[in-house]
């Protein structure tokens, strides 16, 4: 049994404006077990955090972490050793950003799970929903309007974000096939999309009937349907249905936004891709017709954080990069920053998303009973959220479950 005692840390968790006093924090193996003034008790390391600032670690709630090619059409063909090894790179410059747990929103497998927990591969801690679901057509049907070739491969693929279930017993087998094979949650395409050449963003995915026979297997399992949503209508519908995971929302209005609050629904917004998208998108080998679908959200999605800010909707942190624009996944913090709180910003990558996942008390906090998943910053994110960018520069300490992967 090992222990570590951090001395003086003044802590930075998002549920209040301003550090702590210095704290003193106690983990025992991969938990958390005090957290007060002055603990006296003997540890086999001891840290002083005097002048730094001890957070969380960080939670991203929308990653695609097999996605190692902007083009997802071109991501889905290739080998699956080789999107492994990609993706276990990509999941550990995740970790040395400060991010602790991601949740995954199409493709990855249980297979990358086992990895991460038994230490074969080094990275967060990683959620899982399997292979999202499209329908023909849809968000994730990367076909090209004149290519009739099956898609019966992609539920195959490492590469592949999605599968294609058309049909309410499809779409009822194709989910409990996911859970079958560990899937955490469900993931439903129910809006047009950027990156699948097919689908117009106001397309609605699935029919009612379909999102619903999805939501009733998801609560069979125990867990909850996430939907990739943008328009306002698709929103409203999918929440109407029983979809819990609002997956961008960057067209939702004031009432719909008062209906997510009322139906326990939370949003994760994702305003870093877009920018990203417009800026490097098609140098780095995103279709024209892809293209030209980013400004139908972009420029929306700021607006949306007001709007659900202002009806107190959870917000939780997402990026949903792809391909080369993993790097810019801390960036997200300080586009928030400029329209909401930074404590507010903060909470959406802890203790928000924490609960959000199930998770509550066991993720995002430092307290008694969690996982010893913890960032020691240099700087107060509270004043300035960009000691969080910069590849976890102003990060001097990582600690994964009681474990230190960074320490300078």
């Amino acid at each position: 049994m090992s222990s570590i005692l951090l001395k003086n840390a003044r802590i930075v968790d998002g549920s209040q404006g301003e550090p702590t006093a210095p704290t003193d924090v106690l983990i025992r193996d991969d938990l958390i077990v005090d957290v007060g003034k002055s603990i006296s008790e003997t540890a086999d390391r001891v840290v002083d955090l005097d002048g730094k600032i001890l957070m969380p670690g960080l939670i991203d709630g929308h990653v695609h972490v097999i996605a190692t090619k902007l083009d997802l059409g071109a991501n889905a063909d290739l080998p699956n050793s080789l999107v492994a090894l990609r993706s276990a790179n990509i999941m550990k410059a995740m970790l040395m950003r400060g991010f602790t747990t991601v949740r995954d929103l199409g493709g990855a497998d249980h297979g990358l799970v086992e990895a991460l927990q038994e230490g074969t591969i080094i990275g967060p801690r990683l959620i899982i929903c399997g292979k999202a679901l499209s329908q023909t057509g849809g968000h994730t049907d990367y076909r090209g309007r004149f290519n009739r070739r099956s898609v019966e491969h992609y539920p195959d693929q490492l590469g592949a974000l999605g599968r294609i279930c058309d049909g309410v017993d499809a779409v009822r087998q194709a989910c409990r096939e996911e859970v079958k094979g560990g899937a955490q949650f469900i993931k439903l395409m129910a809006n047009g999309g950027v990156s699948s050449p097919t689908d117009p963003i106001a397309n609605l995915g699935f029919s009612r009937e379909e999102v619903l026979a999805a939501v009733e297997e998801a609560e069979n399992a125990q867990t909850y349907v996430a939907a990739h949503l943008y328009t306002d209508a698709a929103i409203r519908r999918a929440i109407e249905c029983g979809v819990k995971s609002i997956e961008h929302g960057n067209l939702i209005t004031p009432a719909t936004a008062q209906l997510a609050k009322e139906r326990g629904a939370f949003v994760v917004p994702t305003n870093i891709v877009y920018g990203r998208l417009a800026k490097d998108g098609a140098s780095l080998g995103l279709p024209p017709v892809s293209v030209a679908k980013i400004e139908d959200v972009r420029s929306a999605g700021f607006e949306a954080l007001k709007v659900l800010h202002k009806a107190g909707v959870t917000m939780v942190y997402g990026t949903d990069l792809l391909g080369e624009m993993h790097e810019h996944q801390s960036e997200e913090f300080v586009l928030r920053g400029q329209h909401l709180p930074a404590a507010d910003v903060i909470r959406s990558a802890t203790l928000d998303a924490a609960k959000a996942f199930g998770f509550e008390g066991k993720l995002g906090t430092v307290a008694p009973g969690a996982y010893a998943d913890l960032i020691v910053v240099d700087g107060n994110p509270l004043e300035d959220l960009s000691v969080l960018t910069g590849q976890g520069k102003h990060m001097p300490y990582i600690i994964k479950g009681g474990e230190f992967v960074k320490q300078s």
